[in-house]
């Protein structure tokens, strides 16, 4: 490829995530069901204040390409959240990856779920060698400046948020393993309960009023709960609810 003058943007010149490849078979840390349903939880309860649906993208254990020196180096965080992008309208337009360069925009948060052969390299404590690519937490930090970086221990039950200051991740401290995002009106915390039908401690979305962000099936079953309220509310009128 020669260079062109004026030189092309790296949107029109480098790979895309057509070309590029999705899947990576020698990465560490292979998924379990906590790394299916904890990113799921999240994306099922993260409404960002003054974005539709229509303007996030939440990517979830897929590749991030970052670099357009090096377009073929690539992380993959098990979560993060993207501001100000257009989302899928068609099945066709479902991103394979995210390429920052042909975005345009960088992750606001990125959440990794700590795993033993992870955590180390999801802690910015592994050592970049020569010629190597750099760590997730280089890239993070250094190369794509991403806003908020989160890591939960479910081993420790830990939640853990750095927020870039000037050019370095500074540790937030929490507030009963609570971390309140002001930009996107948000609160991220450890909830205690059943998901997927399976009790324990989990990542999860709460609004301005401390309370955990419902999830589809309990925003059913609430919405069953009031209809039959309703119903009680109009027999004791003596109203039939079935008529009406």
């Amino acid at each position: 490829m020669y260079q062109t003058d004026p030189p092309r943007p790296a949107s029109e010149v480098l790979p895309t995530m057509y070309d590029l490849p999705s899947e990576d078979p020698e990465e560490s840390g292979v998924p379990d069901e906590f790394h299916s349903f904890q990113p799921q939880l999240l994306r099922e309860t993260c409404c960002p204040q003054g974005y539709s649906t229509d303007e996030i993208f939440i990517g979830t254990d897929i590749n991030l390409f970052y670099d357009v020196r090096h377009s073929l180096w690539q992380k993959r965080p098990d979560w993060f959240l993207v501001l100000g992008v257009a989302r899928a309208q068609q099945q066709r337009e479902i991103r394979l990856s995210y390429v920052v360069w042909q975005e345009g925009v960088t992750p606001f948060l990125v959440i990794e779920l700590l795993s033993p052969g992870t955590e180390a390299e999801d802690l910015g404590q592994t050592l970049r060698e020569i010629h190597q690519p750099p760590t997730k937490w280089q890239v993070y930090e250094q190369i794509l400046r991403i806003p908020y970086y989160a890591v939960f221990d479910r081993y420790q039950n830990q939640l853990r948020v750095f927020q870039l200051v000037a050019t370095r991740y500074q540790e937030k401290e929490l507030s009963d393993q609570r971390f309140w995002f002001e930009e996107i009106g948000l609160g991220l915390g450890v909830w205690q309960g059943a998901y997927q039908a399976t009790e324990g401690l989990w990542l999860r979305w709460y609004d301005a009023t401390k309370r955990w962000l419902p999830y589809p099936n309990e925003r059913a079953e609430q919405e069953r709960q009031r209809a039959e309220r309703l119903a009680t509310r109009l027999r004791e009128l003596g109203v039939d609810p079935d008529q009406i």
